[in-house]
C-alpha cells in the first residue's frame, strides 16, 4: 500500500470533526453538572433488585463505549454488568436475553435511528419478564428516544445538543454518553469529570505533536489495552479505519492476547499505541509489551499513553493516576480521535464525509429487522 501523503489546505482542515473533538472538555463539564433526579427514580427502583442484570448495548462505537465503562459499573454496583452489542442481541436474542432475570438495558445511540436500536429494546420487552430501559442519546427526535419517552419502564437521558455530531464518526457524542453512564451508574463524581476535562484539554493543546505522528504515514496502526482499555483500543482502531475510509490497516488487542498469534500483524511500517492501565497489577503486563515492542519496532514507533510517571513516555497524564481505567479512557480517546483525524487529513481524506459515494453510511441503512415469535 502506498504511503503517499497529500497536502490539505489549512483552512479546510478538520471540518466539523475537529470542532466536535475539541468541544469535549466543555461538554463533559456540562454533563457533570446536570441534575438526573428523574432518571434516578427508575434506576434506584431497579437497583433494589439484588439479582439485577445490566446490559450495555449499542452498535459500532456505541457498543465499544459500553465495553469501556462496563467494568466501572460492575465494581460500583456489585451487579452483573455486560456489554452486548445491539447487533448481537438482534441476530441472536435467545443467546443474550434471559426471561427470568431482571434486566436494565442501557442503550447508547447517537441518533437512535439505526435499525437495531429500537429492535433490541423491543426484543428485550418481548423476551424478558422484568425489564427497564435507560436510553442515552444525542437526538430527541430519534426513533429510539421517541419510542421510550413517556414510558414508566424507561428513562431517556439526552446529551447536550451540540454533541449530536454532524461529522461521520462519533466523537463527542460517544464520550458524552460514556460519561453520563458513568455518572448515573458508575460512581464517577463531578470532581473526576473536571479532572478528565482538564486532561483532555491538555491533549488538545498538543495536537501539533499528534499531527507529527500522523505525518509519518504509517500504513498500519495497532492499538493495545487491557480490560476496559481493550474496548478503547477497539474504538481507536475503528475511528482510524472510518476517517481514513479504510486506507490505513488497523488492529486492536490486549497486551497479553497480542502475543498469541496476532503479533504477526507487525511489520517494518507499523505504529503501535499502548494504553497503560492505572491498576498497578495490570500495568506490569503493559510495561512488558511496551519493552517487547520497542525492541522489535524501535522506540519511535511505539506510542505509550499513561497516567503513571514511572512509565517512560512523553504522553503522560499524571493527574489521572488513581482513577479507574473506564474513566481515564475518555481522556485517552481524545488522543486517538486526533490521531485518526490527522492521519485522514495527511492522506487527503475528508473526515466529515470519508465515503462520498455512500459505501458506508453515518446511520446504517439496508438492514431488515425480522420478527421473532415469542418463546
Amino acid at each position: 500500500m502506498s504511503n503517499q501523503i497529500n497536502e490539505v489546505p489549512a483552512q479546510t482542515e478538520g471540518g466539523a470533526t475537529i470542532l466536535e473533538i475539541t468541544q469535549q472538555p466543555d461538554a463533559w463539564r456540562e454533563i457533570a453538572q446536570r441534575d438526573h433526579t428523574a432518571s434516578a427514580r427508575l434506576l434506584d427502583r431497579m437497583l433494589e433488585r439484588p439479582d439485577l442484570r445490566v446490559i450495555l448495548t449499542g452498535a459500532g462505537s456505541s457498543a465499544f463505549g459500553g465495553e469501556v465503562v462496563a467494568a466501572a459499573l460492575r465494581r460500583h454496583l456489585n451487579r452483573r454488568v455486560e456489554a452486548i452489542a445491539t447487533t448481537s442481541i438482534v441476530a441472536n436474542p435467545l443467546d443474550h436475553l434471559e426471561r427470568r432475570t431482571p434486566t436494565l438495558l442501557v442503550s447508547f445511540a447517537r441518533s437512535g435511528n439505526s435499525p437495531e436500536s429500537v429492535a433490541a429494546t423491543q426484543l428485550a420487552d418481548q423476551l424478558v419478564d422484568d425489564v427497564a430501559h435507560l436510553v442515552l442519546s444525542c437526538d430527541s427526535s430519534g426513533e429510539l428516544a421517541r419510542h421510550h419517552t413517556g414510558r414508566d419502564d424507561s428513562a431517556v437521558v439526552l446529551m447536550p445538543e451540540r454533541t449530536n455530531d454532524t461529522g461521520f464518526a462519533m466523537t463527542s457524542s460517544l464520550t458524552s454518553m460514556m460519561l453520563t453512564c458513568l455518572r448515573l451508574l458508575g460512581g464517577t463524581t463531578e470532581a473526576t469529570a473536571e479532572v478528565l476535562a482538564s486532561a483532555a484539554e491538555r491533549l488538545c493543546e498538543r495536537r501539533d505533536a499528534i499531527r507529527t505522528l500522523a505525518r509519518a504515514g504509517h500504513h498500519r496502526i495497532v492499538y493495545l489495552g487491557s480490560g476496559p482499555l481493550e474496548g478503547l483500543a477497539r474504538e481507536s482502531a475503528l475511528k482510524l479505519l472510518e476517517l481514513t475510509s479504510g486506507d490505513v490497516d488497523t488492529y486492536f488487542d490486549s497486551p497479553l492476547g497480542f502475543r498469541h498469534g496476532p503479533k504477526s500483524v507487525l511489520d517494518d511500517d507499523t505504529l503501535a499505541v499502548v494504553y497503560v492501565s492505572t491498576d498497578p497489577y495490570t500495568r506490569r503486563y503493559d510495561v512488558d509489551i511496551i519493552a517487547e515492542l520497542r525492541r522489535q519496532l524501535g522506540a519511535d514507533r511505539v506510542v505509550v499513553i499513561a497516567t503513571a510517571a514511572g512509565v517512560d513516555t512523553p504522553w503522560t497524564l499524571p493527574d489521572l493516576e488513581g482513577l479507574a481505567d473506564s474513566e481515564v479512557a475518555l481522556a485517552y480517546l481524545v488522543f486517538a480521535q486526533h490521531l485518526a483525524l490527522f492521519t485522514a487529513l495527511e492522506r487527503g481524506k475528508t473526515p466529515d464525509n470519508p465515503f462520498p459515494a455512500g459505501e458506508v453510511n453515518r446511520v446504517v441503512k439496508g438492514v431488515t429487522i425480522y420478527p421473532m415469535s415469542d418463546r
